[in-house]
């Protein structure tokens, strides 16, 4: 099946794979960090959202539940800014096909 512009949809279809697979592979490379109560604990994500580490304050170790609630804290904020940084590649990326503003 031919579409205006002489392309056809194998072609089309070929693309948008190598698109999704280029896409992946830059998601997975998502690197972040993200601390809470002032530093004392930092957590590393990457962009499967998987932890890769924990530093925490030994000054924080005294209290377990201060200690939870900065671990919850970091870690929430680090899977936002995952969430933020695959969503900026994958509107690049998009953006590349000349596609109408906000139909992704």
């Amino acid at each position: 099946m031919k579409f205006p512009g002489g392309g056809n949809i194998q072609n089309m279809m070929k693309q948008a794979q190598q698109m999704q697979q280029r896409l992946q592979e830059e998601i997975a490379a998502i690197r972040v960090e993200a601390t809470a109560g002032g530093g004392m604990v930092t957590v590393k994500m990457d962009g499967h959202k998987h932890c890769t580490g924990v530093v925490i304050d030994p000054e924080a170790a005294g209290d377990a539940e201060m200690l939870s609630d900065m671990m919850m804290a970091a870690f929430n904020e680090a899977a936002r800014k995952v969430d933020e940084e695959a969503q900026k590649k994958t509107a690049g990326m998009l953006g590349g096909l000349g596609l109408p503003p906000g139909m992704f």
